[in-house]
């Protein structure tokens, strides 16, 4: 693609930046970079979401594109350690953003150049349609290597968008690493290839028009509502299931000690038999 002057760039604290040009009449494309692998910090939010809200307020409706500057990777997911010390992290940063891309009143494509890890693959999820580089890059929920659970919003995406079952369990239970190929056969993404192919798909698709009748937004947000209720609920829905929760588990927990002691007592006497 040759040089095309930027509608406008934002930064990106402390040294990343969000580009917006527009390579075809109504096709906006969003190129992020926050180096060295665009972690989703409060920042990169942040400057994500206030560019989707200036092509939505200041532009004629069309089609968004995201992709990245950085080659290897789309986005390596969160930096923990600034999720552990930003208070609110989720409900005024990450939840927003991603509520704002899956209800966004305009078509969206992720354009997965490369590596796209745990949130970061998430982000990708909360876009309409996803292109992805057939030569480089992995998708994966990892978080079952490192130990974290997922939130509710972000299990809840890809129960509602994912085809099939087995696919969700084998990327949330197995880690797996789906290269591009093997993300298209299992519906992850909806094509192969890079900015050609992605244009392309926007006009087999006549996204560009899409937008047109005003009610774009509003059929998302009725799609995809469990997702949107939780984003939504944020937080505090997810402190009242687990609250919820950890009393279902400890009447279970109960019932089985119960049972096993009840058991070991008729071993003592000679009664029980496995």
């Amino acid at each position: 693609m040759p040089p095309i002057p930027p509608l406008f760039s934002l930064d990106v604290e402390p040294r990343g930046t969000v580009i917006c040009i527009q390579p075809s009449p109504k096709i906006y494309l969003l190129t992020f970079q926050s180096p060295p692998d665009n972690r989703m910090t409060p920042a990169f939010n942040k400057t994500l979401l206030l560019a989707l809200d200036v092509i939505d307020h200041r532009f004629p409706k069309g089609v968004v594109v995201t992709t990245s500057a950085i080659s290897k990777f789309y986005s390596n997911g969160l930096d923990y350690e600034t999720v552990l010390k930003t208070k609110g992290f989720f409900d005024d940063s990450l939840y927003p953003l991603w509520r704002r891309l899956l209800t966004y009143p305009m078509p969206t494509v992720a354009l997965i150049n490369g590596h796209a890890f745990a949130a970061g693959l998430m982000t990708a999820m909360m876009h309409d349609y996803r292109i992805m580089n057939p030569h480089r890059g992995y998708l994966c929920l990892n978080e079952l290597d490192f130990g974290a659970y997922l939130k509710p919003p972000m299990a809840s995406i890809f129960r509602q968008k994912l085809p099939r079952p087995d696919t969700y369990r084998t990327m949330v239970l197995e880690s797996k690493r789906f290269n591009a190929l093997e993300a298209l056969k299992e519906g992850i993404v909806d094509g192969l290839g890079g900015w050609d192919e992605t244009k392309s798909l926007v006009e087999e698709v006549a996204l560009t028009k899409r937008a047109d009748s005003g009610v774009y937004g509003t059929l998302k947000a009725e799609m995809w509502k469990e997702t949107v209720a939780l984003l939504d609920t944020g937080e505090a829905g997810e402190r009242e299931e687990n609250a919820m929760r950890a009393g279902h588990d400890h009447g279970r927990r109960e019932r089985v000690r119960a049972g096993v002691e009840e058991w070991e007592r008729t071993c003592k006497t000679g009664q029980a038999k496995l």
